[in-house]
C-alpha cells in the first residue's frame, strides 16, 4: 500500500481528520498511520485487535500532537458507555472486521446523537465487471491479506443502520470512499 498511501491515500486521511474534533475513536488503528495527521482532537482512543499492531504503532503514537490512548478491543465489542464519543473514525479497516454489521451496531452506540462518523473505506465497485472480479477473488484476497474483503459494500451498511450520508467522495473508479455521516438516533 506504500505507493499509495505516499501519493494519493495521505491527503485524502489528512482531509478527512482534519474534521475530527472532540473525543475521538478510531477503529482499528492497526500500524497508527492516522495518528501523527489528527490536528484538533481534543483527545483519541484508538482500539486495536492485534497486540503485534499496537506495538507496532507506538512510533507514531509519539509524533502524534494530540493525546492518543491505546486500548486493545475489536469493533464488534466496544469497551465504551453509550454515547461517548463526538466522531468516530475509521480508515481501511471495515473490510477486515469479521462481523462489520455488528461493529456498526457499536459504533453507532458509542457515537454521541449528530456525533460525526468519518470512514475511508475500499468498497465493492458498481461497475457490474468489477464487482464480480471482486467476488471471484475475495476468498483467496482474505486468505493472504488478513481476512481483508475486498467486496464489501461499506456504505451500503452505514446507510443501512441510518446513518445520515452528508457527503461521499469516490476515487480509483469508486473503489475507495471517503464519507462523512451524522449519528442520527
Amino acid at each position: 500500500m506504500s505507493p499509495l498511501e505516499n501519493k494519493k491515500f495521505n491527503g485524502i486521511r489528512k482531509d478527512l481528520l482534519s474534521r475530527a474534533g472532540g473525543s475521538v475513536l478510531e477503529l482499528g488503528s492497526g500500524t497508527g498511520i492516522n495518528f501523527p495527521l489528527y490536528e484538533a482532537p481534543e483527545k483519541v482512543i484508538a482500539i486495536e485487535p492485534s497486540p503485534d499492531m499496537m506495538e507496532k504503532s507506538l512510533e507514531k503514537q509519539k509524533k502524534a500532537v494530540v493525546p492518543i490512548e491505546l486500548v486493545q478491543a475489536s469493533a464488534e465489542e466496544l469497551p465504551f458507555a453509550d454515547n461517548t464519543f463526538d466522531t468516530v473514525v475509521a480508515t481501511l479497516v471495515f473490510c477486515t472486521i469479521p462481523n462489520p454489521e455488528k461493529a456498526m451496531v457499536e459504533m453507532k452506540r458509542v457515537c454521541k446523537p449528530d456525533g460525526k462518523i468519518l470512514l475511508f473505506e475500499h468498497v465493492k465497485m458498481k461497475n457490474r465487471f468489477l464487482a464480480a472480479l471482486q467476488d471471484v477473488l475475495t476468498p483467496v484476497w482474505k486468505k493472504i491479506c488478513d481476512g481483508c474483503c475486498l467486496n464489501r459494500d461499506t456504505l451500503d451498511l452505514l446507510k443501512s443502520h441510518s446513518f445520515d450520508v452528508k457527503e461521499v467522495q469516490k476515487f480509483y473508479r469508486d473503489l475507495f470512499i471517503f464519507a462523512e455521516a451524522i449519528n442520527k438516533k
